[in-house]
C-alpha cells in the first residue's frame, strides 16, 4: 500500500482510531458496547494484576503496537512494567509486538474488522511472538476464546461463556465471569 507512519500521524484527532497494516490505513469501529467491554476488560485485568502483584502494565487502544505488518492498536494488552517504564522515559509512542505478553481484541460483528480480529491478527500476533491472545465476543452474550502461542501458532486453550469463570494462571492469575464485560457500574 501507499501509506506510511507519517500518514497515520497526520490523521486528525477527531475521536476515530486507525491502524496501519501492509501500507493501508484502516479505521477501527467506534461502537459504544465494544468500547465499554474493552474498558471493563482493562479494569478487570488491572485489578487482577494488582491482586497478583504481577509486574505488568495493562493498557489499551490509545497506544500503538508495532507488528511486522505495521501499527496496530489492540483493545487491551499487557507488557512487563519495566518495558512500560522505559517506553515512558523515552517518550516512545509505540510498543514493539515482541514486548507484549498478552493481547485482547473485542470483536465487532458484521464489520471488516471482525475478519481482521479473527484471522489476520491471529496470524500477525502469532508471527510477532505474543504468548497470549484473547478474542472477546459480545453477541449474544459476552464470551472469550483464549489462545496460547505454541510452535509459532495460536492454539485455542479454552472458550468461556457468560455464567462460567475464566480462570488462568498465565500471563498472571486472572478469574472472572465474562458477563462482567457488559455490566454497568
Amino acid at each position: 500500500g501507499p501509506y506510511t507512519l507519517y500518514d497515520l500521524d497526520a490523521l486528525p484527532e477527531d475521536g476515530r482510531r486507525h491502524e496501519l497494516a501492509d501500507g493501508w490505513l484502516t479505521e477501527l469501529p467506534g461502537d459504544v458496547w465494544h468500547d465499554h467491554a474493552a474498558d471493563r476488560l482493562k479494569e478487570i485485568l488491572k485489578d487482577a494484576a494488582r491482586q497478583a502483584d504481577a509486574d505488568v502494565h495493562v493498557a489499551g487502544a490509545r497506544q500503538d503496537v508495532t507488528t511486522r505488518a505495521g501499527i496496530r492498536r489492540p483493545d487491551v494488552f499487557a507488557v512487563a512494567r519495566d518495558v512500560a517504564r522505559l517506553a515512558l522515559e523515552r517518550r516512545s509512542r509505540t510498543y514493539y509486538g515482541p514486548d507484549l505478553i498478552f493481547v485482547a481484541e473485542v470483536v465487532t460483528p458484521r464489520t471488516g474488522n471482525e475478519q481482521t480480529d479473527r484471522v489476520r491478527k491471529v496470524e500477525e500476533y502469532a508471527a510477532t511472538g505474543i504468548p497470549h491472545y484473547w478474542l472477546v465476543d459480545l453477541e449474544p452474550r459476552p464470551a472469550l476464546t483464549l489462545m496460547e502461542l505454541a510452535d509459532g501458532r495460536y492454539e485455542i486453550v479454552r472458550r468461556v461463556r457468560s455464567g462460567e469463570t475464566v480462570e488462568v494462571e498465565r500471563p498472571f492469575p486472572i478469574a472472572f465471569d465474562p458477563a462482567r464485560l457488559s455490566e454497568m457500574e
